[in-house]
């Protein structure tokens, strides 16, 4: 009886636990959402998963070195819903410019989970933007 009981509360324990590390990391508390940095990136790594995404490349840091980043996104299923991405969509070498929020603790990560924009450097093309005030109104409709 006892052991159970210790189990039981342990378990709960370790429930709170991960429960408040999921939402500090959502709730911005890890990333300064107000903030937002431009850097133009070469891909290293791209993880089409769920619950999320992460593109692993590399930029020139503010030291001018470049520096490993990794940019975490919404899951494979959202992505493909809001902008149809695929596995294929980012392969290694591709060059980007990525706009978003980094970590609050100046570690070279990113989030991409809301504000941010991707373009594909060599050709200019947008495939992901979900900062608020830069898109386009939703298109009248006639009556």
């Amino acid at each position: 009886m006892m052991r159970a009981r210790w189990t039981l509360m342990a378990g709960a324990l370790t429930l709170a636990a991960s429960a408040s590390t999921l939402q500090a990391h959502h709730s911005g508390v890890m990333f300064d959402d107000k903030k937002e940095i431009t850097l133009d990136g070469v891909v290293k790594e791209f993880q089409f998963t769920n619950p999320h995404s992460v593109i692993v490349f590399d930029a020139k840091g503010a030291s001018g070195k470049v520096e490993r980043w990794q940019a975490e996104l919404g899951g494979a299923s959202a992505l493909q819903r809001a902008d149809g991405w695929t596995k294929n969509t980012l392969k290694f070498g591709d060059k980007l410019t990525i706009i978003g929020p980094r970590a609050k603790n100046g570690a070279p990560d990113m989030n991409l989970s809301h504000e941010s924009k991707i373009i594909m450097a060599d050709t200019g093309k947008v495939i992901h933007n979900s900062i608020k005030a830069e898109q386009a109104p939703p298109a009248a409709t006639a009556n």
